[in-house]
């Protein structure tokens, strides 16, 4: 095994560390994703700057590579994490490197009492060939999707797209960054219909949302540069019956990425799913004049996600999988 000489990032990371970080990411992403709008310095240091509100990270950098680690702390996860990152610079790969970062972040994990860990890679490149070499598994397979919003530009130049017409009993709403305190709590609740959402064979739990919560991962996309939008349907009676979140990871960047897209049960079948990526479509080109794309990923056993997205105009960009191998 390569001997490699790793440190782990200052708290907070330097400009230069996160220089030399977004570098290596920069980089690996050329080569692997040639075309696909590259993470921005501004989404990296954000990443590395401002702790999560799910655990803890542990970064480690070299020259030639850097790996970052979620170490999960809530009850329900204390024994499982998330790979974040594990990237080796192009020209430095196959030498051992990889190798050397995964076995660092495999200490880390025995030390913190870690059963499994998991990872997101794209199929059929370097990142799932690793992984698989390594012992991991694919453990919920999906893929990548991509609506191009030049043509909403187009369409009026300077001006939301046409406001789509929410079914009768409906109201729709948009809300800028943190949701509005008078409705924090039902979009909360609306938020706990995502526990049926297909998580294939991940050891991960659903943590249970409560208002504080939402502010709270609300608060961590500002905090570290981003922004966000919420296009909600509502009801006379308080309720938040569908919502869909999207995230613009630095307000200057060309991709947003879709969140959550949420319909509860006893609202299902009357179009909301796409009633609301319409509204947000429509209010994200007008907020955004920059944005270009929005990307979401969608587990391929979610067959009604994957219909609204196709009716939308979404085409599938990449196949990828939540990899996850037991320590």
């Amino acid at each position: 095994m390569t001997s490699l000489s790793l440190t782990q990032l200052s708290v907070p990371p330097t400009d230069a560390e996160v220089d030399a970080w977004a570098a290596v990411l920069t980089a690996a992403h050329a080569a692997d994703l040639p075309g696909v709008p590259a993470a921005t310095r501004v989404e990296i240091a954000g990443r590395l700057r401002v702790p999560p509100t799910t655990g803890r990270f542990a970064h480690f950098a070299a020259d030639e590579g850097v790996a970052s680690l979620l170490l999960f702390t809530d009850a329900g996860n204390a024994h499982t994490a998330s790979l974040d990152v594990l990237q080796v610079r192009p020209d430095a790969r196959r030498r051992g490197i990889g190798t050397a970062l995964w076995h660092r972040v495999r200490e880390e994990l025995l030390a913190q009492g870690r059963t499994s860990v998991s990872t997101m890679a794209d199929l059929g490149g370097a990142g799932q060939a690793f992984a698989e070499s390594l012992g991991f598994e694919n453990v919920l397979p999906l893929a990548w999707y991509v609506q191009d919003v030049r043509g909403a530009h187009d369409a009026a130049p300077g001006r939301p797209a046409a406001q789509p017409e929410p079914p009768a009993g409906y109201q729709l709403v948009c809300w800028e960054d943190l949701v509005p305190d008078a409705w924090v709590a039902a979009a909360a609740l609306a938020h706990g219909s995502m526990e049926d959402a297909p998580t294939g064979d991940t050891d991960e739990r659903p943590t249970a949302w409560t208002p504080e919560r939402l502010h709270t991962v609300q608060r961590l996309v500002l905090d570290r540069g981003g922004r966000m939008l919420m296009a909600a349907a509502v009801t006379p009676a308080g309720e938040v019956a569908a919502y869909t979140s999207l995230v613009l990871p630095d307000p200057a960047a060309l991709r947003a990425l879709q969140y959550d897209t949420v319909v509860v049960p006893a609202h299902r079948g009357r179009g909301l799913g796409r009633t609301v990526k319409l509204r947000m479509l429509s209010e994200a080109t007008a907020r955004f004049p920059a944005l270009r794309e929005i990307a979401t990923s969608v587990a391929e056993e979610n067959t009604p996600m994957r219909a609204v997205n196709a009716a939308l105009g979404y085409r599938r960009e990449r196949a990828a999988g939540i990899f996850q191998i037991k320590l």
